[in-house]
């Protein structure tokens, strides 16, 4: 066998969008990984690399053919294969010759007692050259973007056109061939500074002669090279430049060779509000905003270019200016906007459709700023109903406003900063903002309880009207954001403290709507689901979560606390022991035959019946109470001292006496057990 050699694939396209660049990496990664194995070819290592121009496959140390794969396949029974004197059947000569195996050379082996002839199968690799053409190809046949089209070929589609492919193994061209694309050892430098053909001779010189051609092909060289030079311009100008983890990445997939830079804008610009800005700079320009030690925003920005030029002052005063142009759309929306107050503009939320079966969003707004005050009620802070009403009122005003019908991503953002400029309380301007948080996993959680109210409320709206209306998510689709919106409620109700009864909520919900009772059971069971889904990503297990669910899952807070009290006790030897028990009770009472209900303290033949039954008069009412005022740590206290008593009843007692009263006696005592261990839900389940 040869040398190992390296295999290097690369897929020469038009500039592929950023978005899609991380994906098509990842997905190309593991496609070939799973190729590779399946075809039983052994490397050293498997990279994919790319830029906007271009997807490489890099597969080092690849060996020169397949491994040899060897299996062995069980024939008839040995005594049916071969006869008493140990010559082989026509059963044996036909099951050897069906795997291209010699009869003498059948196997033996012995399966559950029986034994079996057996043909080994040995299959020689094929080299590795006979096999590359069609494994690539399937390899690149594969790539289906979210969003595809198609260039010269209809049944071709990408990204974008691809353009060239360079195909080595070692120093030898694979014959890898894409829609009327054949593969070669040409590939093509950077579009403004690279030679527009480069010749590869070897998959080792691949990436120093693409460098020399200004291509970083390399993605964690080119994320270094653009952090480097950020980080030289940033002690350069004595200022915090923003690196947003999402918009290094981008910025990383939109250039080959990253030329980071700074550029000025007027000062004047920094009165409109910092959303703005910041907004302006990174969603629509990919710029990193520029801060004081302080937090402040500077009138700075850094870009990264994709070209080096000679001058690069041309460079930055080409995105002042694009850049200014876009500040001052910002500053006309900003001072239009202010010539009308917000509470002006609700009733233009009657023109906004939310959905045709459901209706405005202004008719959203008046359900959820209702829901909201009944929340209030519900939590007894009634207090605050004027600061909910108004804020509620106000919810979605700013979505009529010139800046957000610009920059949609300020929704809630403007809704605050106008309501500061109207003279609003601040209260009710901060929870126009917040009554969208969390927007994101790991986001923040509103501050004050008037945003979150809101919030919780145009939430709940959304998931009944939604379910009402047919539109429950399907599979990976759920185009309002109803699973989103479940994951945030309980987020708030834990972040918050606030133990609302989701059921009533979702109930005070469905009568706005009129919703019918399916509907509100099919809303029930979606939540319930969420919750549980939530709670296991959060690191529980399935069963204590089950059985946090099954004591108070309509209140998410109060789960959320029983469950932390099950974790902080479910592997002391005390509660191990207890759950023992209430299997125990649970398997004998079901196997139980009739039996009274009361229990006869007159045949009581053993102490520890009197204790057990004394033990449970007492706890029974407590863990009652504790159940009803969610006292999650008195409840475990119960448990604790219900545990020694109901062992030693075990170890003292034969349940199943002689004497069919005492035995059926015994058995009402274990059902007015089993009635308090239901209180707290099927123990038997952590077992």
């Amino acid at each position: 066998m040869g040398k190992n050699r390296d295999l290097l694939l690369e897929l020469g396209t038009e500039e592929i969008p950023a978005r899609f660049m991380q994906w098509v990496l990842g997905e190309i990664q593991g496609i070939a990984e799973k190729s590779f194995s399946a075809s039983r070819l052994i490397y050293s290592s498997l990279q994919t690399n790319g830029t906007p121009r271009r997807i490489v496959l890099h597969v080092r140390g690849l060996a020169e053919s397949q491994q040899d794969l060897t299996e062995e396949f069980r024939g008839p029974a040995w005594r049916q294969a071969f006869d008493g004197t140990g010559a082989p059947t026509k059963a044996a000569v036909g099951f050897a010759r069906s795997k291209g195996v010699d009869v003498e050379d059948l196997l033996l082996r012995e399966i559950d007692g029986v034994e079996y002839a057996y043909a080994q199968v040995r299959q020689v690799g094929r080299p590795t050259a006979a096999i590359l053409p069609e494994l690539l190809g399937d390899i690149t046949s594969r790539l289906v973007f979210p969003k595809n089209m198609y260039w010269e070929d209809p049944t071709v589609r990408f990204a974008r056109p691809v353009r060239w492919i360079l195909c080595l193994w070692g120093d030898e061209v694979v014959p890898l061939t894409y829609g009327t694309l054949k593969a070669g050892r040409m590939t093509r430098g950077h579009r403004f500074m690279g030679a527009k053909r480069i010749e590869i001779a070897h998959t080792d010189e691949y990436m120093d002669k693409l460098y020399d051609n200004y291509v970083v092909v390399d993605v964690a060289k080119r994320r270094e090279m653009m952090l480097s030079r950020i980080a030289a311009l940033e002690k350069e100008m004595g200022c915090r430049i923003e690196r947003d983890p999402e918009l290094v990445e981008e910025n990383l997939f939109l250039v080959e060779y990253p030329v980071p830079f700074f550029g000025t804008f007027d000062k004047e610009f920094l009165d409109i509000p910092s959303e703005v800005l910041v907004t302006s700079m990174k969603v629509h320009q990919r710029y990193f905003p520029v801060r004081d030690d302080s937090g402040k925003l500077k009138n700075h920005f850094v870009g990264v270019s994709n070209n080096r030029a000679t001058n690069m002052d041309v460079v930055r005063e080409g995105n002042e200016r694009v850049l200014r142009a876009r500040l001052a759309d910002a500053a006309f929306f900003w001072r239009e906007d202010q010539k009308k107050a917000l509470a002006s503009k609700v009733e233009e939320l009657k023109e906004i459709v939310y959905q045709e079966r459901i209706g405005t969003v202004y008719e959203k707004v008046l359900r959820a700023r209702d829901l909201a005050l009944w929340l209030a009620d519900h939590l007894g802070i009634r207090e605050e109903r004027p600061l909910i009403e108004r804020a509620g009122w106000l919810a979605k005003s700013d979505l009529v406003t010139d800046m957000v019908y610009e920059f949609p991503e300020l929704q809630g953002v403007m809704g605050r900063e106008y309501a500061r400029r109207n003279g609003e309380p601040e209260r009710v301007a901060k929870a126009l903002y917040e009554l969208y948080l969390p927007r994101f996993a790991g986001d923040s959680l509103p501050t004050d309880v008037i945003g979150a109210l809101v919030g919780l409320a145009d939430r709940a709206d959304t998931i009944l009207a939604c379910s009402k209306a047919g539109l429950d998510p399907t599979g990976s689709q759920d185009p309002y954001g109803l699973r989103r919106a479940a994951r945030c409620i309980n987020e708030i109700l834990w972040g918050l403290s606030l133990d609302v009864d989701v059921v009533a909520l979702m109930t005070e919900a469905g009568r706005q709507v009129k919703a019918e009772p399916k509907v509100l059971d099919k809303v029930f069971d979606f939540l319930r689901n969420r919750l549980q889904i939530q709670m296991k990503e959060k690191g529980y297990g399935h069963d204590v979560v089950t059985l946090a669910l099954s004591a108070s899952w309509n209140r998410p807070f109060q789960a959320m606390r029983f469950l932390q009290a099950l974790v902080e006790i479910q592997d002391e030897e005390w509660f191990r022991q207890l759950i023992t028990a209430a299997v125990r009770v649970r398997n004998i009472l079901a196997k139980a035959e009739g039996f009274p209900e009361g229990i006869d303290e007159g045949l009581f033949a053993d102490a520890a019946e009197k204790e057990l039954s004394e033990t449970l008069l007492e706890l029974s009412p407590e863990a009652r109470a504790a159940l009803q005022e969610w006292r999650w740590k008195d409840l475990t206290a119960v448990l604790a001292h219900l545990e020694p008593v109901i062992a030693r009843f075990f170890d003292k007692v034969l349940v199943n006496d002689a004497d069919p009263a005492i035995r059926a006696n015994r058995f009402a005592l274990l059902a007015r057990c089993q009635e308090l261990f239901r209180l707290v839900g099927d123990l038997g389940m952590l077992k």
